[in-house]
């Protein structure tokens, strides 16, 4: 049987709410810092193990499969436990793997700790988009939300100007010890000072959010909440979050295959050495950061004039995005390719910003958790299939035409987006879709 976790008083409390974004945003950034150390040292990987861009796709793929398949038992726990101990056991566990892979003898070895990694990871974003929701009501979840997201942009930028930088200096196995260690120091620091909020206890000023905050907070009041199974049906008999979904995979297949390759894209495309090839990777993150604040900024105004004004914020940054993936990928010259890399970076951000909080929208606060986990599934099933299939196709027809396949990706997806925001606005009419 469930039981509530206990909550306590937080202090400051007009400012409390923020700081949660503060903590989490570490978290999150070592999240992302682990994962993309990897990709900064193919090249070293490659000449260690005799590795080909098969085999370097597997790798990514590796840490995708395990961390979208486990991912709805994950986003269930979420919406079962305490979430302040779910968050820093999840980040000792994946820093602990992550400090491993420093270890590595072998390929297999390489394999089986990447995936296990994945595993670990695949608590955080369920675990800590439900406390931020909590924290935050309708006028401020989205600025919240994209706040934290800015960690994942600064994590990739570190993730790979770590393992580039220090594996040029040190060897490849040298960040992924100093980013394990500090990530087991940060987790028992967060143990501490996380307070595990109410759930559906955000508060809002105008009286239409405050009635939908007094229901959610009633149906999280459930002590016996529904099986995973029940709460997923739930979800995907919502024709919006279904939408929702099939565009997180298609953009989630950009991503994935950017966060594989594009360090390997800029270096052997301008020969460039290892330390430079990912330092000039880092714009395409770096860039991100204001994009997903104005794209959180943009979508809480559309929000209060009409239900799918997130999603449509999502469609615009898919749709300027797509010329500038396929300017990345035939950039003729380094200068060409950074303009590429800012303005994809400013327009994943704007999407990325309102990933969860669009999905919070429609789904109902006890099925956060779950509905976060489910995303993290089916949006990386097409992050697992990029790293493996580009890899494959770059042996075939070359990096650049791989690359440059995505921005029709990036079209479709758009498009699906458009159409989610108006099937969401259409039930908030009381018309049916």
């Amino acid at each position: 049987m469930h039981h509530p976790e206990p909550t306590r008083d937080v202090p400051f409390r007009s400012s409390y709410p923020w700081v949660v974004v503060g903590l989490l945003w570490m978290c999150g950034f070592l999240n992302y810092a682990d994962r993309q150390a990897l990709s900064a040292v193919f090249p070293q990987l490659s000449a260690e193990f005799h590795l080909t861009d098969a085999h370097l796709g597997t790798l990514s793929s590796a840490f995708m499969l395990l961390y979208a398949s486990t991912s709805p038992l994950t986003g269930h726990a979420v919406d079962r436990l305490s979430r302040r101990v779910l968050i820093p056991a999840g980040l000792a566990f994946w820093s602990l793997i992550c400090a491993g892979t420093g270890m590595a003898r072998s390929f297999g070895q390489l394999v089986t700790l990447r995936a296990a990694e994945g595993l670990g990871e695949s608590f955080y974003f369920p675990a800590s988009m439900s406390v931020l929701a909590d924290y935050h009501g309708p006028e401020t979840r989205s600025r919240a939300m994209s706040l934290h997201q800015t960690s994942v942009y600064i994590g990739t930028a570190g993730g790979w100007a770590l393992g580039g930088g220090l594996g040029a200096i040190a060897g490849w196995r040298t960040p992924f010890w100093g980013l394990g260690i500090a990530g087991l120091v940060y987790a028992f620091f967060l143990a501490v000072v996380l307070i595990e909020p109410r759930r559906g206890g955000a508060k809002s000023r105008t009286a239409k959010n405050a009635e939908l905050l007094d229901e959610e907070v009633a149906l999280a009041g459930d002590a016996n909440p529904p099986p995973l199974l029940t709460k997923v049906a739930a979800i995907v008999d919502n024709p919006v979050a279904v939408m929702l979904l099939m565009v997180f995979i298609g953009a989630n297949f950009v991503a994935a295959g950017f966060l594989t390759w594009l360090p390997s894209l800029v270096g052997r495309g301008f020969d460039l050495g290892l330390a430079s090839s990912a330092v000039a990777s880092t714009i395409w993150p770096l860039s991100s950061v204001p994009g997903a604040i104005c794209g959180g900024w943009l979508a809480d105004r559309a929000a209060r004039r009409f239900r799918g004004g997130r999603i449509l914020v999502q469609a615009l940054g898919l749709l300027l995005a797509a010329p500038f993936v396929l300017l990345i990928a035939w950039a003729p010259s380094v200068l060409v390719l950074e303009v590429a890399l800012l303005g994809a970076g400013l327009c994943k951000g704007i999407y990325d910003a309102n990933i969860f909080a669009s999905v919070y929208d429609v789904v109902r606060v006890e099925d956060r958790g779950t509905a976060a986990g489910l995303m993290n599934t089916v949006g990386w099933s097409g992050g697992f299939v990029a790293p493996i299939a580009l890899g494959f196709a770059s042996e075939r027809f070359g990096l650049p035409s791989a690359i440059a396949w995505s921005s029709v990706v990036y079209l479709l997806t758009a498009v699906l987006a458009v159409a989610a925001a108006r099937v969401a606005e259409r039930q908030s009419s009381g018309i049916t879709s």
